[in-house]
């Protein structure tokens, strides 16, 4: 397969789910960039929660509440979406496909709230595995997202957590 194979193909996915759930009548497809952008979110969070290989109810509810907060979708939109990202995770031979998204329309402060929401993913059942920890680490590199900013990021995340969410 071509190195950009698995991109052509969620951006084809990514069209349809747009023009079936989300672009109004008349709209120009211009918007299809941005739900790429939450494709890749999201799967970068499910990611996470798969890493441990158990997959809790409190993960699942992480992943779809920091969805709907991030793009301020409907229920019906962020499952369509979460389905959708869920298939493209499961497809993707790295993250690339998705951290080269974010990284070309996310600034850093955008780039920094997605690694809150991995690292809340992560803690959301108040323990945070190797595998899980592994992966942020990884993405965070990808994102170019700086030292500082990490912290900050897990910082906030854990907080949100409560204290019981173990390192």
């Amino acid at each position: 397969m071509a190195p950009y194979g698995n991109i052509d193909n969620m951006l084809n996915n990514l069209k349809q789910f747009f023009d079936q759930h989300i672009r109004p009548a008349g709209s120009a497809s211009t918007g299809s960039a941005h739900h790429a952008l939450q494709v890749a979110t999201a799967a970068l969070l499910i990611e996470v929660m798969r890493s441990d290989r158990e997959f809790k109810d409190v993960e699942r509810h992480t992943v779809t509440a920091a969805i709907t907060k991030r793009f301020e979708l409907s229920a019906e939109e962020t499952a369509t979406l979460l389905r959708l990202a869920d298939t493209e995770a499961q497809q993707a031979t790295d993250y690339y496909q998705f951290t080269s998204l974010i990284n070309k329309h996310f600034n850093a402060a955008q780039k920094e709230q997605v690694v809150e929401y991995m690292w809340q993913v992560a803690a959301a059942d108040h323990e945070v595995d190797r595998f899980e920890r592994t992966l942020v680490h990884k993405v965070v590199d990808l994102l170019y997202v700086s030292r500082p900013a990490q912290i900050a990021a897990r910082e906030r995340a854990l907080r949100g957590i409560g204290p019981k969410a173990e390192m």
